[in-house]
């Protein structure tokens, strides 16, 4: 059996990334013409067309979809192999990675992050990958994520987890709700409908528990998959929605017309994590955005420390 010509795998990872031919080109530093060429040495290496030409674009196969995770891992993987032992320029470095984050982290820290990207990494790219009906530990496991931030859970136990923030749950409502005509009682929570917001489609919340424990329910009306659509949903209707105090507040700053409320019993707080597969323990690109984020969040909880000082 032939050896495999290693460069068709950097192609492909190219092509599979940039979705057309002139943009792998432009990655692999070769001609157009030339990056045809390749293509047509994976097509014909894979047995598989790889990509379908619609229009102006590449369409990729099943089977092109398929792998794309594994390319993007053995590229990275042989990568390290050749940079271990010389100082990796992190300004230089084409890097992906594939994050799944809660919307918490996105909505306080991407800008920040973003920044600190664009001064010390420029050429890498984040992509935020949504949650699915798989095992997180397992998309860390695979690839197809590199790294996972989310509150406190139990994973593998090779899977490495730091802890990055804690946060509470406040009450969230329209500026002029009639919720705050009066003393806010559970009893007066019940009153109105609320909103759930579950990546998943659960319809119960952190609110569930302490109301059953007094007799009550909640009706949740609507389920949403993000915290921006609730928010905007209040707006103009009684619904009430209990959400991370830290994306509450990162609202209420942007304007939109909403007031928090403590709710009138605490709920537990909440972990925030952030959680890669050992693989990537001594990756350098890896190492920056691990330590980026961490100091991000510390920086952020001591910031909230001190103004809640009197």
């Amino acid at each position: 059996m032939p050896r495999p010509d290693l460069n068709l795998l950097l192609a492909l990872d190219a092509l599979l990334d940039e979705g057309s031919v002139i943009g792998a080109a432009r990655r692999m530093h070769l001609s157009a013409p030339a990056m045809s060429r390749t293509l047509s040495r994976i097509r014909e290496a894979l047995g598989d067309p790889v990509f379908i030409q619609v229009g102006r674009k590449l369409i990729p196969t099943p089977k092109a979809l398929a792998m794309r995770e594994q390319v993007r891992l053995a590229v990275a993987q042989a990568s390290q192999v050749f940079a271990s032992d010389a100082e990796t320029d992190l300004k230089s470095l084409d890097r992906r990675f594939n994050v799944r984050a809660t919307d918490e982290f996105v909505s306080i820290h991407l800008g920040h992050l973003l920044d600190a990207m664009a001064r010390e990494m420029p050429r890498a790219m984040l992509r935020f990958s949504p949650e699915e009906d798989d095992v997180d530990e397992e998309a860390l496991r695979s690839g197809r994520i590199d790294l996972f931030i989310s509150a406190s859970r139990k994973l593998g136990p090779e899977i490495r987890v730091q802890s990055l923030f804690t946060t509470a749950f406040v009450g969230v409502a329209r500026t002029n709700h009639p919720i705050f005509d009066e003393e806010i009682t559970l009893e007066r929570l019940t009153r109105w409908e609320h909103i759930n917001v579950s990546r998943r489609g659960k319809t119960t919340g952190p609110l569930d528990a302490a109301l059953e424990a007094q007799g009550l329910r909640q009706h949740v009306a609507l389920v949403v998959s993000n915290p921006y659509t609730a928010l905007f949903a209040l707006q103009d209707s009684d619904l009430l929605l209990p959400l991370p105090r830290h994306l509450a507040s990162t609202a209420l700053s942007a304007g939109l017309g909403i007031r928090l409320f403590d709710l009138p019993t605490p709920l537990e707080t909440v972990l925030l994590t952030q959680a890669w597969h050992p693989r990537l323990d001594s990756d350098p690109a890896h190492q920056w955005l691990r330590k980026t984020i961490h100091m991000l969040c510390n920086e952020n909880q001591a910031q909230a420390a001190k103004r809640a000082k009197p």
